[in-house]
């Protein structure tokens, strides 16, 4: 059986300006409610955030409300935060996996390996071509 030695792995930074950006933008988009239903705990959060700053509104224009209208804000702001955050995260965790497959398929056309004398005499269920190559970093 032929063992298989892996290259170490090329550290990306954790934040690339390309992947970033596009999260970004995909954050915003994001927000579409009929995007975030797909998520109902996202929409709800959503919902309470777009609740919350219309009570902040009201609040401030009239001066009455449940709460001040500085705690309302806050809540509010917090409420969005999350919303927004949520929705970068997972943008970035996409980009991120976009990257890594177009990463492997590059990676897949450029592979070069060295044939094996004795591929042959071992015959196993998880081979699916009939020749057995050995792949070492270098």
């Amino acid at each position: 059986m032929s063992t298989l030695t892996t290259a170490p792995t090329d550290r990306r930074p954790l934040f690339q300006s390309t992947i970033v950006r596009r999260a970004l933008l995909d954050a915003l988009i994001k927000l579409d409610p009929r995007r975030m239903i797909r998520n109902p705990v996202m929409f709800v959060v959503e919902v309470g955030s777009a609740f919350t700053t219309v009570l902040f509104v009201h609040a401030a224009a009239t001066g009455q409300g449940e709460a001040r209208a500085g705690f309302i804000l806050a809540v509010s702001l917090w409420l969005w935060f999350t919303v927004l955050f949520a929705n970068f995260a997972e943008a970035m965790a996409e980009g991120r996996g976009k990257a890594q497959a177009d990463a492997l398929r590059k990676a897949r056309k450029d592979v070069t390996a060295k044939r094996l004398a004795s591929a042959r005499a071992a015959a196993t269920a998880a081979r699916s071509r009939a020749e057995r190559a050995c792949c070492r970093t270098g």
